[in-house]
């Protein structure tokens, strides 16, 4: 398996955790100049905390006790993680795992569903499996928390910190203003509504740019209103390749292309659009904030394209499925998965092994590339 990949947050000394992060990101296939220079040590997070939006491929239990399919709190799902099935929707550690110990928390961030009191002074998970911008999205998989529901819970969380900087003049204010905040949403908007057209009528409401605008308008609304509560370094991420997961690759037989094109050109005006909105953002239009946005299309692409040269030998299956590509039908309870799951990009039809996971969240904290991270990287943003 990935090297430390059983390495538990909050047992070990900060110089192991650095050794472990240099090695899993810098001595593994992971390209030399994604790799941060290193440093002596890690003493202390980087920011003092840590808040998360999106949906299943960030979602780390807070749909485990609701009625939907969107759920992951089962075998194999954790397998590789030391914790087991804790609901996240890979083997082992997902993009914001990773990105929390790059950061230097001693522990990974909560889900909302299971944390209160002082303990959201070091930050929440809001994310929910087959939730998406719009409110309707992902319904066709029961109960989940979209994109409105989780700022009206930061919302609350907000009102719960304010009892620890009484009598401080715009004390909360300053201290949310140091942190991380990191929205990805979108992928359920085109696989769970535009794109599922035996359940929605988006597709025959919009047209492809009319649905990505729409989407962006509602956005853009969401994200000003997590900077009217407080946040100012924002990361948000464009929604992935997903033409070409499993999911799609089972269903899909196209001319030319192996991938769903129609998919990938749809996204691709959602993801322009996004980049233009972070731009607005970042010249004045929320005055103070910093955003980065991050290329989750071109860095997927890449992993799938490269796939060897990153030490993948599987980049077209599910490590664990059902069907042509495993990806007809995802991962079931109990079902055997691959043996070796570095060698997959994917984990299930829709999601990205742990390793894959470490490679993307690696290139979003350090990459010096501003394909994968623009204007500047996550561990820039860190020190504004």
């Amino acid at each position: 398996m990935v090297p430390c990949a059983d390495l538990r947050m909050g047992r070990s000394s900060s110089a192991f955790l650095l050794f472990c992060l240099i090695l899993i990101g810098c001595g593994s296939s992971m390209a030399k100049r994604d790799c941060p220079p290193p440093t002596d040590q890690i003493q202390r997070p980087q920011v003092p905390c840590f808040f998360i939006f999106g949906d299943s491929l960030v979602d780390n239990g807070n749909n485990n006790n609701i009625l939907t399919l969107a759920r992951a709190n089962y075998r194999p799902y954790g397998i590789d993680f030391p914790e087991g099935a804790t609901g996240r929707f890979t083997n082992g550690r997902t993009f914001v795992d990773i990105l929390a110990q790059l950061l230097g928390f001693p522990n990974y961030i909560p889900p909302y569903a299971r944390v209160q009191g002082r303990a959201l002074l070091q930050g929440a998970n809001y994310a929910s499996g087959a939730s998406g911008i719009r409110d309707e999205t992902g319904n066709n998989l029961g109960a989940h928390t979209s994109m409105n529901q989780q700022v009206e819970s930061f919302a609350r969380t907000v009102q719960q910190l304010r009892r620890y900087f009484r009598g401080e003049t715009n004390g909360l204010g300053n201290y949310l203003s140091k942190c991380i905040f990191y929205s990805g949403l979108g992928s359920n908007d085109y696989l769970n509504n535009y794109f599922m057209r035996d359940y929605y009528s988006t597709s025959s409401q919009y047209t492809p740019q009319a649905y990505a605008a729409s989407l962006l308008q509602d956005y853009s609304r969401q994200l000003t209103e997590l900077y009217n509560l407080g946040a100012r370094k924002v990361v948000v991420t464009a929604v992935g390749q997903i033409g070409c997961i499993p999911y799609e690759l089972a269903r899909y037989s196209g001319n030319g292309s192996r991938c769903n094109e129609e998919i990938n050109a749809a996204i691709t005006l959602f993801n322009t659009g996004l980049k233009r909105l972070v731009v607005r953002f970042n010249r004045g239009e929320l005055p103070g904030a910093k955003f980065v946005y991050l290329d989750s299309f071109k860095s997927s692409q890449d992993l799938v394209n490269n796939a060897r040269s990153y030490g993948f030998e599987v980049a077209d299956r599910g490590c664990c499925g059902v069907g042509r590509n495993n990806g007809q039908i995802t991962c079931l309870p109990l079902q055997m998965p691959c043996e070796n799951r570095n060698k997959y990009i994917f984990w299930d039809a829709f999601h990205p092994t742990e390793f894959a996971n470490i490679l993307l969240a690696r290139r979003a904290y350090s990459s010096t590339s501003k394909s994968y991270a623009y204007p500047i990287n996550i561990q820039q943003l860190t020190t504004l």
